[in-house]
């Protein structure tokens, strides 16, 4: 890239504006200033992997092959509607889960496929919340990956409409 060639510091930065006049800024990548232009192979890999991760657009259509189990593939686009129609949210595959998000994680997404189900973590306090065994369980203190305090179990497009109410309130808290 050519932020690694030039000899001042430079900082590439990655920006969105949201409504509210909010402004997120994500540092994409940094140069100290040197005027050695040679780059390693590693540093060249990690540049290139940058460059076509800004270059693809922002999108929420996961269903892939590999990235959504086949069983839940149709449970999954009607979660992610219902996650993406809050206006600007930011759709974020990750390692071992898919994050929404705002400013911060609104909402991660994980799929048990021994299951059928997809487990949601809302950032929601979960003593605001009336909780139903085997659909909402409260995750302060217990560990977990994804983010957020409040546990919804999907498994089916009738526990998405239960759902619902509380993604609203997720991303209205946001």
């Amino acid at each position: 890239m050519a932020v690694q060639r030039l000899p001042e510091r430079i900082d590439l930065v990655r920006y969105r504006v949201f409504e509210g006049d909010l402004l997120s800024l994500l540092l994409v990548d940094s140069s100290p200033g040197s005027a050695n232009t040679a780059s390693s192979r590693r540093t060249r890999e990690r540049d290139t992997a940058t460059a076509s991760a800004l270059a693809a657009p922002v999108t929420s259509t996961l269903a892939g092959p590999g990235l959504v189990p086949e069983c839940l593939r149709d449970l999954y686009a009607e979660l992610d509607n219902a996650l993406t129609a809050w206006g600007e949210v930011e759709v974020v595959p990750l390692r071992h889960y898919i994050a929404y998000r705002r400013l911060m994680n609104v909402a991660s997404v994980i799929f048990r496929t021994k299951h059928e189900a997809i487990l949601v973590y809302l950032r929601l306090d979960p003593d605001t919340v009336t909780l139903k065994g085997g659909f909402t369980r409260d995750m302060r203190g217990i560990g977990h990956l994804g983010s957020g305090d409040l546990e919804v179990r999907l498994a089916s497009a009738a526990d998405l409409e239960k759902a619902t109410p509380l993604i609203r309130r997720a991303f209205e808290a946001a």
